[in-house]
């Protein structure tokens, strides 16, 4: 009988995690279109890096939401590894802006 509480605590957990990690869908949306706009449309260095900021946030924030759900530790170097190809490429992109 001890087993059923902990399997409604793990299942509890696991749907806390899946809606929170479900909000943060909308703001990572919203930073994607704000960074289409502050690129290409208007360029605008210091828009791009707040937009920049704010994603990473947000995507940081939507992982550690789906692993604490999970019950496994938050902090991960691959989290971090993963954030790499991102930044890599708003680098290239922006580097014109910058080295200019």
């Amino acid at each position: 009988m001890q087993e059923q509480p902990a399997a409604q605590e793990r299942f509890g957990r696991a749907l806390i995690g899946v809606v929170a990690a479900s909000g943060l869908v909308y703001p990572l949306l919203l930073c994607a279109v704000q960074l289409v706009l502050t690129q290409l449309f208007v360029v605008d260095v210091a828009a791009t890096a707040l937009w920049l900021a704010v994603a990473l946030a947000c995507s940081v924030a939507l992982v550690a939401a789906v692993r604490w759900g999970a019950s496994r530790r938050v902090l991960s170097p691959w989290l971090l590894a993963g954030l790499a190809p991102p930044v890599l490429y708003e680098a290239w992109v922006l580097w014109p802006l910058l080295a200019a």
